[in-house]
């Protein structure tokens, strides 16, 4: 039976790439399970884990379900994220975000 679920993001500068999502998530990792992994735990069943592996680097999606995706929009910006706004996409709205190695990070919600 599963469990647990961790999406996980690969990129080239861990450094860089912690500091992205931890401004993303408003609070840094809540776990460093081996050296070149980051964990962040967003739910008692799920999370995200980051890797750095630079050849894959930049080639990873996660989407994450969000109850309030204007308040996503207002904290990427609070962040210093870039992005466009909630967006239509796939029958609700979308946030599409892109981390330092182009790993697209998309919000949905309403």
């Amino acid at each position: 039976m599963i469990r647990r679920v961790l999406a996980q993001c690969t990129v080239s500068e861990l450094k860089r790439a912690e500091e992205w999502y931890s401004a993303l998530f408003d609070r840094g990792p809540d776990a460093r399970p081996m050296p070149g992994l980051l964990e962040w735990h967003l739910g008692d069943t799920f999370g995200l884990q980051v890797w750095s592996e630079p050849d894959r680097a930049g080639r990873s999606t996660v989407v994450f379900e969000e109850t309030d995706l204007d308040a996503a929009a207002a904290r990427a910006t609070k962040a210093g994220v870039p992005h466009d706004g909630p967006q239509p996409g796939g029958g609700a709205r979308i946030l599409p975000l892109a981390d330092p190695d182009g790993n697209r990070v998309v919000f949905s919600g309403k």
